[in-house]
């Protein structure tokens, strides 16, 4: 009944027929009332963000390592776990309860903020803070010092942005999002969690796609964390649920039909040689190789040979590939652009998820074979040498597409909807709803329930 009442209320907000936020906000609760930082009451509060986050220039000294050790400082907590689902409804109820009290104010565009300094709008960027339990409510007033730049950070943590502490464009767009909006985020989450039907093991994978992040999770913590490059908006990392069969090293790559049909095609009819510098053969039903110059590259023609790229530095995968067989064909691998994964923004790929770090992830994956260390891992790939390396218990793995969740720390965390499939979502929701509605008045629904 839960999960109705909030998809329900985020139908309304989605069509406007509910409250609808305005510059009113919730008076600020006595001091008393405000539960400490990281604690359950009210709405879930933040954890104080550890002060040595990253800044949002690229560091200078970035190293998978280095970026996999930051993204697991963070917390511990999972994204997804069994319990994801109820705190999402609370959550819900709790950012229902702040939009039915006013929502939060708008801080206006051409605000200024400086640490240290006073500024004009100071006393309503707490009060925006306090409203979604980033601040303390006896912290209403003051300039920006450093309470108010450590409460900007816990909101910047929240949101999966730069720690910084200063109010950059991305800070100021995320604090201005409407209430209903991420009552939405939340509903859809919601959905999504409904319908996913995933058998949580006590060692699972999962990959975010909106917060461009992976995590395996053991005994319910998070033991590892890595950041992802996924899907580009155009060619989306679909959700699933699967297992993990398989580590190859040193692995070979298939190029995907459509990769050959709409890029490589291209590139070979303005570079004849490109196939032979990026170490690709072509290949006929039997594997035989085909002279590349022989082949109709036409933009009409369907490819009616495989294009295989070898192992090596160059190619596509990198050193490693996971394997979890699924419908859609995609995979976690390693990858030769691991300068990309620096950056804040990560939605680089045609649908598979290129794992930072990701001979760490393998290790753990692997973890129940001791004859594959990090340390024979690592030696097999400088061999050259492929292997194919079978896992007799399979590991269970989700990728998910939650926009809005609370972790068991009370944390209740935002990321921007990158595919823009929550209000498609809510809105066919909304949709399925009304006709059956509309169906249960009929004179044939009564025979039909019977």
């Amino acid at each position: 009944m839960r999960h109705k009442a909030v998809l329900a209320a985020a139908m309304l907000f989605a069509t406007g027929s509910a409250f609808s936020q305005t510059s009113v906000v919730a008076p600020a609760p006595k001091p008393a009332a405000l539960p400490p930082m990281g604690t359950a009451g009210g709405v879930p509060q933040p954890p104080q963000a550890k002060p040595e986050a990253r800044s949002e220039a690229k560091p200078a000294a970035s190293t998978p390592e280095s970026r996999s050790a930051a993204a697991l400082a963070l917390s511990h907590e999972p994204t997804f776990d069994e319990g994801t689902a109820q705190r999402i409804r609370e959550a819900a109820l709790s950012y229902s309860d702040i939009s039915l009290r006013g929502g939060w104010p708008t801080i206006p565009a051409e605000a200024k903020f400086a640490v240290g300094a006073a500024g004009p709008h100071d006393g309503l960027l707490r009060t925006r803070l306090i409203v979604s339990g980033d601040l303390a409510a006896d912290k209403a007033s003051g300039p920006y010092d450093d309470v108010l730049a450590a409460a900007v950070k816990r909101f910047q943590a929240r949101h999966g942005l730069a720690a910084t502490g200063l109010m950059t464009p991305r800070t100021l767009a995320a604090l201005n999002v409407p209430v209903r909006k991420r009552i939405q985020q939340l509903a859809a989450s919601l959905e999504r969690i409904h319908n996913m039907g995933f058998g949580f093991g006590p060692r699972y994978v999962v990959v975010n796609i909106p917060a461009a992040y992976a995590e395996a999770i053991e005994n319910d913590k998070v033991v590892r964390r890595y950041r992802v490059i996924v899907g580009k908006t155009e060619k989306p990392s679909p959700t699933l649920t699967a297992e993990i069969t398989n580590v190859n090293l040193n692995p070979t790559w298939t190029v995907p039909v459509s990769i050959t049909k709409n890029e490589i095609s291209a590139r070979m009819r303005k570079d004849p040689g490109y196939l032979a510098r990026m170490h690709m053969e072509l290949l006929d039903a039997r594997d035989n190789v085909l002279d590349p110059h022989a082949v109709d590259w036409s933009a009409t023609h369907t490819p009616n040979f495989t294009v295989r790229q070898q192992s090596g530095a160059w190619n596509a995968l990198g050193s490693v590939r996971i394997d979890m067989p699924n419908s859609y064909s995609v995979y976690m691998h390693d990858t030769n652009q691991k300068n990309l994964f620096a950056d804040d923004y990560r939605f680089d790929s045609h649908g598979c998820a290129r794992i930072d770090n990701v001979r760490d992830l393998a290790a753990w994956v692997l973890k129940d074979l001791p004859k594959w260390s990090r340390q024979e891992i690592d030696l097999v790939i400088a061999s050259g040498a492929r292997a194919d390396i079978h896992l007799p218990k399979k590991i269970p793995v989700a990728w998910t597409y939650l926009t809005g969740w609370m972790t068991a720390d009370q944390t209740v965390q935002f990321r921007n909807d990158v595919y823009d499939q929550d209000t498609q979502l809510l809105e066919a929701t909304a949709e399925e709803q009304a006709f059956f509605n509309q169906a249960s008045g009929h004179p044939l629904a009564a025979h039909l329930t019977r």
